[in-house]
């Protein structure tokens, strides 16, 4: 019985797979819709009944092949390794014909093509009109001779530009990116064998900078976010072939003039002392500029701001562009998501690259974008607005990728905000194979690099789990089969899919919002301790608050120091809190014109229990300074750097909230007497500590 072309595609994905994928996985793999993938299953029975193999569809779990390796290995033999084109697809052979003209820029005659293709020469002609729709997006353009064939007109620079947009459209990346989780290089050698991405990159080239990548101990490519770990390896690898081609990337005076050599610059150049001793090639300097060029445009897990030099639009005008952003997404909430030092930080170190990138052109893929606009389209939609205000600073069209990841940042903030009195704990989870070793160490692995720090992780041997192990455990995650009493299991595939990841991640989240298991008499004490807490914090607020008044010419670093010395009566904790409340107006400014207020909040070691004060004017009018921006109040919020930083966290919040919500508050500030102020805090505390004492 012969076997189709998509029955083959299928099996050769289900027979290099070790374990249960799901279907999803495989559609994605042999590039088809999901139910396509499902209506051709329904006759892989019939196709396997010439072997001694079974196919198996396990809800839950997944499917998969069963069956002894002689078996498998007589199935790939039968369906062969060649290509399963099939030339009446006319989408996948224009993209086919993309993929050989990136290959090969050079002359081609449109023989070689219809050959290649198995169609007409004047199919491929017709074919080549659509294609050239897609290369001019690049500024490429096919030229025709007559009598000599085709080849591709247009700067090295947009070429690669092309290779690299054809890969994050078409290609799947997921070899590259395991290798920046893991660091088998058996196991990226053989995947690579298996990889589309080697036919456009060369799989030794790919293999030789990953290698190179790896040997770099720097911080700003061991913290590199794997989208930005792949993309550099991805640029790497196109401008070494084109090198080794030598197809250089036009040099540029005007280009270069403002390329500094700084930290990110020096990076560069190890790099390229790297490849030319691996390649035994010489790499010309517009590459190393190139290459410096990504390393700005990166993002990182971790921001370093201080220290580091920026260009000089971020320097006069970031602080306002994130102000303004903020306004343009949520003027009702903007003071609110302002106080976000989480969001500000994440805001902040996605800024900084993307200014490079769009200084520059550089490109960025977004594997998540469609899924964005589709389950979060207000959101989106809200954001759009919101690069206009980019846009506007930097004068260059923010393409739809760079607006999906600001909507990732608002998105995650507006999160916080709604569950700001939320209280979420560590999860305790228990990870269990036959031996309590091998498998299970690698899930652990793979749970903490995804996880962080949601989950506190143990690993067991299935003989380990005791009852004591069982209560103090939330649930247990195994790799095969397993019955546990009175407590919830997962089973997923050793090498974690995204369905087991959405599944242990929904576990997660509920868990993360319930009390650890405990007894009812200890659950009664800590929530005793709990309460004790809030009350004693709120105590201190109260009766530490300060009101003080400072002449109305005061400059903004003077003020500093007058509410250090207010803060505290030690010279180094004084020096602390002024530190650190620059450093917190660096990242965003905290004067509000807009409602007439500033509000200087940190952690900081400058104190050891929370502190809120409020200062004014002595003649109780409009600070003169132009940095005050004409507001007449300045509060202070000072927390101190320890392990109550949730309850300190949701009192401050709550004050910041009341700041806003009440103006009764704010008409008591306004007259300008101590006392007052300080009855009217202790009245709003109250209400909030009620509140408290009664939550779940």
């Amino acid at each position: 019985m012969a076997i189709s072309t998509r029955m083959r595609q299928i099996f050769r994905v289900l027979l290099r797979e070790q374990y249960a994928i799901s279907v999803k996985f495989l559609a994605e793999q042999i590039g088809v819709s999901k139910r396509t993938v499902q209506r051709e299953l329904e006759y892989i029975e019939s196709s396997l009944e010439p072997y001694q193999l079974k196919f198996v569809s396990k809800t839950g779990v997944g499917i998969w092949i069963e069956g002894t390796a002689e078996e498998k290995d007589r199935l790939l033999s039968d369906i062969g390794e060649g290509d399963d084109y099939d030339a009446s697809n006319r989408e996948e052979r224009r993209k086919r014909l993309i993929l050989e003209i990136l290959k090969e820029k050079g002359l081609r005659k449109l023989y070689y093509y219809s050959s290649k293709f198995q169609v007409s020469e004047a199919t491929i002609s017709a074919d080549l009109e659509s294609v050239e729709g897609w290369l001019k997006k690049y500024d490429l353009h096919v030229k025709r001779k007559p009598g000599s064939g085709i080849e591709i007109a247009g700067s090295e620079a947009n070429y690669r530009k092309a290779i690299r947009a054809f890969i994050n459209d078409n290609i799947d990346t997921r070899v590259l990116r395991e290798a920046y989780e893991e660091t088998n290089y058996v196991m990226l050698d053989e995947a690579l064998q298996k990889s589309s991405i080697a036919q456009l990159l060369n799989e030794d080239i790919i293999k030789r900078v990953v290698d190179c990548i790896a040997g770099i101990e720097d911080h700003r490519v061991l913290t590199m976010t794997e989208s930005s770990y792949v993309g550099l390896v991805i640029h790497i690898c196109i401008a070494v072939k084109r090198i080794l081609k030598n197809e250089v990337i036009e040099f540029s005076e005007s280009w270069q003039e403002n390329m500094r050599e700084d930290e990110d610059y020096h990076l560069a150049k190890v790099i390229v002392r790297e490849l030319e001793a691996e390649f035994g090639i010489d790499i010309p300097q517009v590459e190393v500029a190139y290459i410096c060029l990504h390393i700005k445009g990166s993002k990182h897990e971790k921001i370093e701001w201080y220290g580091q030099d920026t260009t000089d639009m971020e320097k006069r005008q970031l602080q306002q562009v994130i102000n303004d952003m903020i306004d343009a997404f949520d003027p009702q909430q903007a003071y609110l998501i302002k106080q976000d030092d989480e969001f500000i930080q994440g805001l902040l170190a996605h800024l900084q690259p993307t200014f490079i990138r769009l200084q520059h052109g550089l490109q960025i893929h977004n594997p998540v974008l469609a899924d964005i606009k589709a389950c979060y389209p207000e959101i989106y939609a809200r954001c759009e607005k919101v690069a206009n205000i980019l846009e506007a600073s930097i004068g260059k069209k923010l393409p739809e990728e760079e607006i999906g990841f600001i909507a990732v940042h608002f998105g995650a903030a507006l999160v916080r905000l709604e569950g700001r009195n939320e209280k979420i704990r560590k999860v305790d989870v228990g990870v269990v194979c036959s031996s309590g070793i091998g498998i299970s160490r690698l899930l652990s692995t793979k749970l903490k690099k995804r996880f962080r720090d949601r989950v506190n992780i143990v690993t067991y041997g299935k003989n380990d789990i005791t009852s004591c192990i069982v209560g103090r455990t939330d649930f247990f995650i195994s790799s095969f089969p397993l019955e546990i009493a009175d407590v919830s299991v997962v089973q997923v595939n050793p090498l974690l899919n995204d369905k087991d990841v959405e599944k242990i991640g929904h576990m997660l989240y509920q868990y993360e919002r319930i009390p650890a298991k405990s007894s009812a008499a200890s659950e009664f004490s800590v929530k005793l301790e709990e309460i004790n807490l809030a009350a004693a914090q709120i105590h201190t607020i109260i009766n530490g608050m300060v009101f003080f008044k400072v002449d109305n010419k005061i400059s903004f670093e003077e003020l500093l120091i007058a509410v250090s010395e207010k803060m505290s009566p030690y010279s180094d904790r004084q020096e602390d809190i002024r530190e650190d409340l620059m450093r917190r107006e660096r990242i965003s400014s905290q004067i509000f014109a807009e409602i007439g207020f500033a509000l200087l909040h940190t952690r900081t070691h400058g104190v050891a229990r929370p502190k809120f004060s409020v200062c004014m004017t002595k003649d109780l009018t409009a600070f003169q300074d132009p940095y005050f921006k004409k507001i007449t109040i300045v509060f202070i919020m000072l927390v101190p750097i320890d392990e109550h930083v949730q309850v300190n966290n949701e009192i401050m919040g709550y004050i910041s909230s009341m700041l806003i919500e009440d103006r009764a508050f704010m008409d008591t500030v306004t007259a300008g007497d101590a006392e007052s102020i300080r009855d009217a805090l202790a009245a709003n505390l109250k209400t909030y500590f009620n509140k408290y004492i009664y939550r779940d």
